[in-house]
Formats: structure tokens, sequence, C-alpha cells
């Protein structure tokens, strides 16, 4: 099964975006994973507003001058699915979301390709029977990753969450192919303030495959 239509998944919700007063309505985006979405560079270092959550955001609100958009941080540094599919009704479902974006890869690799898939897809089908929207981030790089190598464990949890995009379809921002591909381009210290975590210029590459997929069904139309 192919991933959700990046021209039509959210299409629903840019007729909502384009809404002016007194017809809009605040449209909230949760974004819920590890360290990278909750803004940490260089440990213990929180830049919030260099972050893709926050850069997203801007890029939201640039295509749709008149919504009222609100975006919500529910990562915390450290964590791993499991952990945050325990606290997913609480601290995700609670705020009654129209899109959750989901972000777990670097840490999933200490628990490993089964627990990580029985927990991203607790998440994902939570928020289908709420008929909440659902987009899976492929991790940004990790400097101790063999980003070429299919045994290495972040390309297997970056193929896992391929599929479960596909098996649900639900939305894929693919980050993982456009960090190897800008790699290519600017290498990869620039793209990183420490091994795991991402720079500025890493934020803009996550954030430019993510925001694409609230602006892409305007432009399609």
């Amino acid at each position: 099964m192919p991933i959700a239509d990046i021209k039509t998944y959210l299409a629903p919700l840019s007729d909502e975006l384009r809404r002016e007063w007194p017809k809009n309505r605040m449209v909230h985006v949760v974004f819920h994973g590890h360290s990278v979405p909750a803004g940490y560079f260089r440990t213990p270092v929180v830049d919030t507003f260099h972050a893709y959550p926050h850069l997203v955001h801007v890029g939201i609100k640039a295509t749709y001058p008149h919504a009222v958009v609100n975006a919500t941080v529910t990562a915390i540094g450290g964590e791993n699915s499991l952990s945050g599919a325990k606290r997913f009704e609480r601290d995700v479902l609670s705020l009654r979301p129209d899109v959750v974006v989901i972000d777990y890869a670097l840490n999933d690799r200490g628990v490993g390709l089964d627990a990580a898939r029985a927990a991203w897809t607790s998440m994902i089908t939570a928020c289908r029977q709420k008929n909440i929207k659902v987009i899976l981030c492929t991790p940004t790089g990790d400097t101790s990753s063999r980003r070429n190598d299919p045994n290495d464990a972040l390309v297997q949890h970056t193929e896992q969450i391929k599929r479960l995009a596909a098996e649900h379809e639900v939305g894929l921002a693919d980050v993982f192919s456009a960090w190897s591909a800008t790699i290519a381009k600017v290498g990869e210290p620039v793209l990183h303030s420490q091994g795991n975590h991402p720079s500025f210029d890493g934020h803009k590459v996550a954030e430019s495959v993510i925001t694409p997929w609230f602006t892409a069904p305007l432009k399609g139309r």
C-alpha cells in the first residue's frame, strides 16, 4: 500500500487554514518525540526557536497568513517511542490535535525494531480512531550511523517507519533521505551541533520535508 498522497492527505485542513475570521478556527499541530523535536542542540542547550517544530510553524503561517495555528511540542529529551506511547493519550490526544508529527527513530535503536513497531503502531492507531492526521518522520542523522549500510540500526528503523506509513496510509516526512542528499552537497559536519543532534542547518533539512505536507495541498489546486 502507498503512503498518503502529499497533495490530498491534508487537503481538508488546508481548506480550514485558508479561512478568514470569523469563519476560521484554531488548527493544532503536535510534535511528539525525543530530543530533536524538543529542540536540543549541543546538550544541555535547548534552542526552541531554531528547532524544526518552530520552523514548520513559521512555514505554515507564511503560506496561510489568516490562519490561527497552534504548534505544541510534547517531545522529551532521551525518550523512546515506548515511553512516548505510554503518555500519548495524556499528553497528546488530550490536546485534541489536528495533526501529530512523530519522531523517535534515533532513540528507538535502544529498544529494537519489534518494540518500536508496536509503540508507533499504537500511536498511529490511536490517532486514526479519532480522525487525527499523522505524519511520521524518518530520523535526522547521527555521526555514528553508517547511512549506506542496510544492517545499520538507524537505516533499519528508517525503513520500518516507511513501511508503517504505507501500512497505515499516513504521511511520511522522509528526513533521512533529505539528510543524506544534503550531506552529498555540503558534508555532514554542518548538519550537526553534536553527534546525535542537528544544527540549525540540520533542523532546516527536517523542516524542508515536513512543511510541504501542509502547503502542497494548496499549491496543488
